[in-house]
């Protein structure tokens, strides 16, 4: 099998391209590829189908995201950038305008590309949900807003805002004088990750706000664990922040692997997420290393 690699500010993917939407790729396999000693290494595996492959003829192409862990994910900001630079730059399209569908939607993508390369990819990620019930969480009023509520976990009392960017988000505040960089991320994003209060687990930020133009975040990924970047954990981090009055409706959110650009549209509620992606390399897979990593075999398309 044919395989790609690409990372957006750090967020790493391995892309499988499979256009007529005939291949099945199992779980187990895709936590292999995705092993960072005994396979290629990524925060998730991406096959690429084009839209009308699954009877989507409004959109291009569709972004069948898996975790690390193997498990489908709604949406990924950075992922879906890759994608963009993936089909633009292998003459998949010529479009600099794309409607890519995902299993939280449709969504809108633009591309800034100069001398045939991609620089950055703007994308529509939908407006933010936060009503209680929808994000979701349990306990209290579905309707009502989780803003700047106290979470108690890890043994301390924290300041948190939810958010669903498509996929549940867990925003701490930390304290004045604290500092992301010092946090127990994996520890206490873990703990939070799994508290019976997600019901489907929760993606969990660590957030300062040094002035109202740069929120400064690290993440922990539902399924994969510490990343380098999160696109919907970024546009989570501001839209909590312009909702506690920390920020603006647009600030660039400071991230390990770079800086990604956010803005909460006032005239229609959308959240636009704008930032690079970059080609690392092509390899194959081979049936030798399927049968290291204990799988029966690399997938191959079903019987048409």
């Amino acid at each position: 099998m044919r395989i790609s690699k690409y990372h957006g500010t750090g967020n790493d993917f391995v892309f499988v391209e499979d256009l007529d939407g005939r291949l099945d790729i199992p779980p187990a396999f895709v936590a292999a590829v995705c092993d960072r000693h005994r396979g290629v290494g990524g925060d998730g595996l991406i096959r690429v189908v084009r839209g009308d492959a699954r009877g989507e003829s409004r959109a291009d192409f569709f972004m069948d995201y898996i975790n690390a862990e193997g498990q489908p994910a709604e949406m990924c900001g950075n992922g879906i950038r890759c994608l963009a630079v993936y089909v633009y730059e292998r003459d998949l399209t010529s479009k600099t305008e794309l409607v890519v569908d995902t299993r939280d939607g449709l969504k809108r993508l633009w591309l800034d590309v100069a001398e045939g390369r991609v620089r950055s990819v703007t994308v529509d990620m939908g407006p933010p949900t936060l009503e209680r019930g929808k994000i979701p969480m349990s306990g209290g009023d579905p309707a009502a807003h989780v803003a700047g509520e106290p979470l108690d976990a890890a043994g301390r009392t924290w300041t948190a805002s939810a958010v669903s960017m498509g996929n549940p988000h867990c925003v701490l505040f930390l304290d004045a004088g604290e500092d992301p960089a010092t946090m127990d991320v994996p520890g206490i994003g873990s703990e939070i990750e799994h508290l019976p209060l997600f019901p489907n687990r929760t993606n969990v930020e660590f957030v300062t706000v040094p002035d109202p133009s740069r929120v400064r975040m690290r993440v922990w990924e539902r399924g994969v664990g510490e990343t380098l970047a999160c696109g919907t954990g970024a546009c989570a981090a501001l839209v909590a922040s312009a909702v506690a009055g920390k920020t603006g409706r647009a600030a660039d959110v400071e991230v390990p692997g770079g800086v990604l650009r956010v803005e909460w549209r006032e005239d229609d509620g959308r959240v636009h997420l704008t930032g690079p992606a970059t080609f690392v390399f092509d390899a194959d897979l081979s049936d030798e290393w399927a049968r290291a990593a204990g799988l029966s075999g690399i997938p191959t398309a079903a019987a048409s």
